[in-house]
């Protein structure tokens, strides 16, 4: 176990005016990096990297490699150690790793040093993020190695911003389930269209754009019916491009603070990808700093902006209006009788019915959406696991008995429908 810097008994309370002061603190580190490394640092401070260097840490740390050490734990009496769950094989496997907060860690390749600790002030405890290092060029060339790391594990995971109560949440998560560009059902010609732009954008790091002379940023609006491949579509291009991909949720918390946190956050990611989920639940009082965010000069530069929603009738105007915000709108239809039957051959319903089934089943789910196909698949499952043998015609009643109760918003019938609901 490594020895704590400061120890509880250390010093009383009345020798500062706080327990665990700053300037105590931060003493103490730095004479525990001389002393293990003969290590005589100046402190640093890099707000736009914060995230990133504690992310690449992280990982370093749990891939056990050499180049990062632990210096020892900070404060006796504060956390060392996590309690984490990850899903494998869908079950939860729990694991113990080192706690990032109260400790020092040392990149001796580098020769810079990172802490986080708690400094406790009269008006509550406060985190302090710590970088060392001994000259202005180690600080340079380790940020360049961060930037480095983070833009592989990028290529590799989705960004995902998330507006909540307590501010602008974000999180990695890994792709695990790649989908192909084969995979998507759309019209021949808007895939053409969308996958063209998209690859354009990143091929030679933008090429086209500099060659014609043109602003290298871009932005589509994806509109259509829930269910019909938005999101899917928008999976094939976080697989099949080798940039960073980050989606964006809008709620009621965002506010001007996380458009701009978005935003920043994007361009030193670019070139990348950027979604917003379901734009036009932006919230009204922050439009306009969106909308100015848009058309600011660099705002964009190397960004590929995506919006998606299902009510396009909700669309600020002002957003397709103008040169430079979102330049093209495509529509994701309801598929037609080529795609339905596509996609049942692709789900694999010819395991519970004959190819003349399909067929007919094709022709007879105009209306449905992509989703609603993948429900009725589910259906068939459970009907021929325990029946060895799919109802067709029942099963197209039944969907088609609710794609009547969807469109009419009436889900009761019957004389009790008027005693459901709260008293």
């Amino acid at each position: 176990m490594n020895p704590f810097i400061i120890k509880f008994g250390d010093i009383s309370s009345g020798q500062l005016p706080n327990y665990y002061d700053y300037a105590y603190v931060v003493k103490r580190i730095k004479d525990a990096l001389m002393d293990q490394y003969d290590f005589a640092c100046q402190m640093y401070i890099d707000h736009e990297n914060q995230h990133d260097i504690w992310n690449v840490l992280a990982e370093d740390i749990e891939a056990q490699q050499q180049k990062v050490e632990l210096v020892g734990y900070i404060m006796d009496g504060v956390e060392t150690r996590v309690v984490s769950s990850i899903q494998e094989e869908h079950q939860i496997q729990f694991k113990v790793q080192p706690f990032l907060e109260n400790a020092i860690y040392y990149y001796p390749g580098f020769r810079v040093a990172l802490a986080r600790a708690t400094v406790f002030h009269a008006s509550g405890p406060y985190q302090h993020h710590f970088i060392f290092a001994e000259q202005d060029l180690d600080v340079l060339e380790f940020i360049r190695y961060v930037n480095r790391r983070q833009r592989e594990h990028d290529r590799n995971h989705v960004t995902v911003f998330t507006d909540t109560e307590d501010g602008l949440d974000r999180k990695k998560v890994s792709i695990t389930h790649m989908v192909q560009r084969e995979d998507v059902l759309l019209e021949e010609e808007l895939k053409v269209q969308i996958y063209r732009s998209i690859d354009e954008f990143f091929h030679d790091s933008g090429e086209f754009f500099r060659t014609y002379q043109i602003p290298y940023k871009r932005g589509i609006l994806l509109y259509g019916k829930p269910g019909n491949g938005k999101t899917t579509l928008v999976k094939s291009i976080a697989n099949s491009i080798s940039a960073p991909v980050a989606y964006w949720q809008i709620t009621e918390y965002t506010n001007s603070y996380s458009i701009k946190e978005v935003f920043e956050t994007s361009l030193r990611m670019s070139p990348m990808v950027l979604v917003i989920e379901d734009i036009d639940s932006m919230p009204e009082g922050v439009r306009s700093v969106f909308l100015n965010t848009l058309d600011g000069a660099t705002s964009k530069e190397g960004i590929f902006l995506i919006g998606t929603t299902n009510y396009p009738e909700k669309i600020d105007p002002a957003l397709m209006n103008r040169a430079g915000r979102f330049d093209r709108a495509y529509e994701i239809k309801l598929p037609n009788t080529e795609m339905r039957h596509r996609y049942l051959i692709k789900r694999g319903f010819e395991r519970f019915m004959s190819t003349s089934e399909v067929e007919h089943m094709a022709r007879e789910l105009a209306g449905c959406s992509m989703a609603q196909l993948n429900e009725l698949y589910i259906s068939a499952a459970l009907h021929y696991h325990y029946d060895q043998q799919v109802d067709v015609n029942k099963l197209l009643a039944e969907l088609q008995n609710d794609l009547r109760k969807s469109q009419k918003q009436q889900w009761e019938s019957g004389a009790d429908a008027s005693r459901l609901g709260f008293y």
